[in-house]
């Protein structure tokens, strides 16, 4: 059976057997787990291309690349405070509804990245030396952070396309589109990197030309092809003789054409109103204030490890990277999971949702915990590939077999939160994971890496993430987050 017509029953209140929702969830995630496992590999080329630089190039990208996520959960959460709603009002059956959201949300989203490659641009010069790096790193760092704010407007457009796909069930394109990029990063890297010799700016050159192509596809499947939101294609075929009229070409053929009034009555359809930016603010506020925080936790945890040397730094940062290929299956099954709970409230359908819910969180733990054996098995094969520093490798492969404990929790968090969002209920998910992150993780990072060094802050890591995962599954089970939020209208 199509996934499509699987969807369909959630909008259309029909029955669904046990087999028919484990199929409709692993049929949301398989493309979106490609796509996050193809972005991680982007990041791990990025990582291993600057890595044959040395270790000062490695611990410039790494010094800043918790700010670079700072900017994208900040740009994440205004994307989501629209797709959130585009998702119930399709669940609900208003397809106008959610092409006025969408329209609303181009306008916002573009806006608001505009300011956030602004405070790059002003603050970039700055940020390395803030973050307690040394002059040695602090010019590569900085120009580097500079080229992806600036390619930020790219990313924000892309993600809001995608997101927008994704709640509309349509997880292939978006997938299809992220793999792509990942192969033309690749391509624009080693351009930039090695033809052009560029060093670690061509990195962030190579990234930002990838995020560009990916940006006008993603936007051109969306406005264009998209049989529920494509808002250009709609207006093509509209037919209201006060905003057109046809007239014959001279060979005969019937063309159409547009009065300024035509190109007025659309344009007003993008105005923001208060109804829809009020729901998303609602919605995006508390994910924005978390990513605020929890970005601001990660640059701390930046700081507690700078001063530990730039091995620490590199094997810091590129660990990360290679941790990400673990859990980005659980980022794909969280999206699968915000489409169905989003389409299911919408619709209506609380008992369904709930059971889809907790189906998703089984099946995430059960990937999570399968890719969390096979990084402690090979955690000093894949940190090889990242770099050619023997101690860089050692220390690296160390801290991910610490975090490897901590993958079945950290699966329960990603996909709970990725429920809750498709619920609209974000306030309480975010208060709790910034009292984790700061009141758990940060604490004993602090403690610890006084006297066990980088072992020690991933240590304070894992204990924080399986804290989280388990106050989460507890709110999955007893909270009301399937509480309906009212969409605009």
């Amino acid at each position: 059976m199509a996934k499509t017509d699987l969807l369909a029953y959630i909008r259309e209140g029909r029955p669904m057997t046990r087999s028919e929702k484990l199929q409709l969830i692993v049929q949301l995630s398989i493309p979106s787990i490609l796509a996050q496992i193809s972005a991680t590999v982007m990041f791990f080329i990025d990582y291993a291309m600057v890595g044959h630089l040395g270790e000062k190039a490695i611990a410039s990208v790494g010094l800043v690349e918790s700010t670079t996520w700072l900017m994208g959960g900040l740009g994440s959460a205004v994307n989501m405070g629209f797709s959130v709603q585009v998702a119930h009002f399709i669940g609900a059956k208003d397809f106008e509804g959610a092409r006025r959201v969408l329209r609303q949300s181009l306008v916002c989203s573009f806006i608001w990245s505009l300011m956030l490659s602004l405070g790059a641009i002003a603050v970039h010069s700055y940020l390395p030396y803030w973050l307690g790096g040394s002059a040695e790193i602090a010019r590569d760092a900085s120009l580097y952070f500079m080229y992806i704010g600036i390619f930020g407007i790219c990313f924000q457009m892309s993600g809001l396309g995608g997101s927008m796909l994704k709640c509309s069930g349509n997880m292939k394109i978006p997938s299809a589109l992220n793999i792509l990029m990942c192969c033309l990063d690749v391509a624009f890297n080693y351009l930039f990197i090695y033809v052009l010799n560029m060093g670690v700016v061509g990195a962030a050159y190579g990234t930002g030309m990838a995020e560009l192509i990916t940006a006008c596809l993603m936007l051109y499947f969306l406005l264009w092809r998209s049989d529920m939101l494509g808002i250009f294609s709609e207006r093509l075929k509209m037919k209201d003789e006060r905003y057109s009229h046809q007239y014959n070409t001279p060979d005969g053929r019937t063309n159409h054409t547009f009065h300024f009034s035509s190109f007025i009555y659309n344009l007003r359809h993008f105005r923001p109103t208060s109804d829809v930016v009020g729901t998303a603010f609602k919605i995006g506020a508390p994910m924005g204030l978390q990513h605020l925080l929890m970005g601001g936790a990660y640059v701390v945890s930046t700081m507690i490890v700078a001063p530990l040397g730039t091995v620490a730094i590199a094997a810091h940062s590129l660990a990360i990277t290679v941790e990400s290929l673990c859990y980005m299956p659980g980022y794909g099954i969280a999206e699968a999971a915000t489409t169905l709970v989003g389409q299911g409230i919408g619709a209506g359908q609380k008992l369904l949702t709930r059971s889809l819910a907790y189906m998703s969180v089984g099946l995430g733990i059960t990937v999570m915990t399968l890719m969390g054996v096979l990084m402690f098995i090979f955690a000093p094969e894949l940190m090889g590939i990242m770099s050619p520093v023997a101690d860089i490798v050692s220390e690296g492969a160390y801290v991910l077999r610490i975090e490897a404990f901590a993958e079945p929790m950290f699966a329960a968090s990603i996909i709970c939160n990725g429920i809750f969002v498709g619920a609209g209920d974000t306030l309480k998910p975010a208060i709790m994971s910034l009292l984790s992150m700061w009141g758990v993780r940060l604490t004993l990072a602090w403690w610890l890496s006084k006297e066990y060094g980088l072992k020690g802050v991933w240590t304070a890591m894992a204990i924080e993430l399986t804290f989280r995962g388990l106050i989460f599954l507890a709110r999955l089970w007893k909270g009301n987050w399937n509480k309906k939020l009212r969409p605009a209208t």
